[in-house]
């Protein structure tokens, strides 16, 4: 009996020190795959929202870039001393945030080939300011001719440089964030192998624990994997476009088609009328063959200021792409506030126009279309509004407003 009563116990002893270290083992394996996915997640909000922080950074510093030179040109422009402090003032601006947006990218760690791209943006700058610095003394000095040669010769082509170095830049992030969100993932996948792994064979030892502790593994993958796509949606979402042209400033198609699609539903509401004037530069090739990106890119910057110029404030001006732009007027009464717009956007166009001592004649055919007259949705109004442009491009109307406005 004693012996028996020993051998008991110790079987007792036996299996409740072993379902003890079982409970050791699974415990300590499930705490320690949780923080490992909870650190791997942390990890990966962190990776995509710094690459996603040094896309919006540099994206800034090309719209910055862009802004600068255009400044620049159209100092060489102007002949009024104070517009052109105005510009010189926009210029420095420009250039500060240039120089903000690089000193924030170096604050954030380069890798050789980032640093590489970097180092030559800086020899670039250090070509282009004394350069830039000579343009803005000839201008102030009133030798607008000799600015016009230096800036055609040396300072656009240095200022192009150094932008397409900005663009290879976003590319090198948008491609490093890419590769890490990959990395992250296999060290994921790796990490939950090793987890679910371990903890089968923990429950090889004791089924109903290594049950009871897979789907509790189980259940976290599923939160993670929800986790990782909202992760994956957001990183998406931010490697779009920004929402505004970088030439001109303006609002862009995507933010264009989001203003249009709340207007349409404010008008839907309140039984408002809505127009889109879709405007086409004329001739827009043939300029800037003639004369170069340089000064098709600053006529397509006048062309976007003189139609911001022409209409409300509260209306939206979008460059679509090329030589193409819309405008978005909202709560008008009628077509004919549709052709008021248009022939203030005729008559600013077909004002005095001088690029780089080159006189240049400006002119666009507009379409337009009415919701709801024209169509219920975005798309449907946007292709009334080109078909209409279309038609007065081509000449298919007996008079040039009546064909663009159609039977108002």
């Amino acid at each position: 009996m004693l012996v028996k009563s020993l051998k008991h116990y110790a079987s007792l002893f036996l299996t409740g020190g072993t379902i003890m270290v079982l409970v050791g083992i699974i415990a300590a394996l499930s705490i320690h795959g949780v923080f490992q996915l909870r650190r791997i997640h942390k990890e990966m909000e962190n990776m995509v929202a710094t690459h996603d922080l040094k896309v919006d950074i540099v994206t800034r510093t090309q719209v910055a870039a862009h802004m600068r030179e255009d400044r620049l040109s159209r100092m060489a422009l102007e002949r009024d001393p104070f517009a052109q402090d105005a510009l010189w003032m926009e210029f420095l601006h420009a250039g500060y945030r240039v120089g903000s947006g690089r000193n924030q990218l170096k604050s954030m760690g380069f890798t050789p080939r980032e640093l590489a791209n970097y180092n030559a943006q800086s020899e670039l700058i250090r070509k282009i300011e004394p350069t830039q610095e000579e343009v803005v003394n000839l201008i102030k000095s009133e030798r607008y001719d000799e600015a016009n040669v230096l800036l055609l010769k040396q300072a656009i082509p240095l200022q192009d440089a150094f932008n397409e170095k900005l663009a290879e830049l976003r590319g090198y992030f948008q491609d490093a964030s890419q590769v890490a969100l990959q990395d992250a993932r296999e060290n994921y996948r790796q990490n939950l192998l090793f987890t679910i792994g371990s903890g089968i064979l923990a429950a090889l030892l004791g089924a109903v624990i290594g049950i009871l502790t897979m789907r509790r593994m189980a259940r976290t993958h599923d939160r993670i994997q929800l986790q990782m796509a909202d992760l994956e949606a957001s990183r998406s979402a931010l490697e779009e476009e920004a929402t505004h042209d970088p030439l001109t400033g303006l609002a862009n198609r995507r933010l264009f088609y989001d203003r249009l699609q709340q207007a349409i539903r404010h008008g839907k509401r309140y039984g408002s009328q809505i127009g889109i004037l879709f405007v086409d530069m004329d001739r827009f090739k043939e300029i800037n063959d003639q004369n170069g990106h340089h000064v098709g890119d600053a006529v397509l910057t006048e062309v976007a200021n003189r139609i911001v110029n022409s209409v409300r404030e509260s209306d939206t001006v979008a460059r679509l792409g090329g030589d193409e732009f819309a405008v978005l007027l909202e709560n008008v009464r009628g077509r004919s506030d549709c052709w008021s717009a248009a022939q203030k956007i005729e008559e600013s166009l077909g004002a005095e126009t001088n690029f780089y001592g080159l006189e240049l004649e400006l002119s666009a055919s507009i379409g337009q279309s009415l919701y709801p007259d024209d169509g219920q949705d975005e798309d449907t109004l946007v292709r009334a509004a080109d078909a209409a442009m279309y038609k007065v491009k081509h000449g298919e109307a007996t008079r040039r407003q009546r064909a663009l406005f159609g039977n108002q």
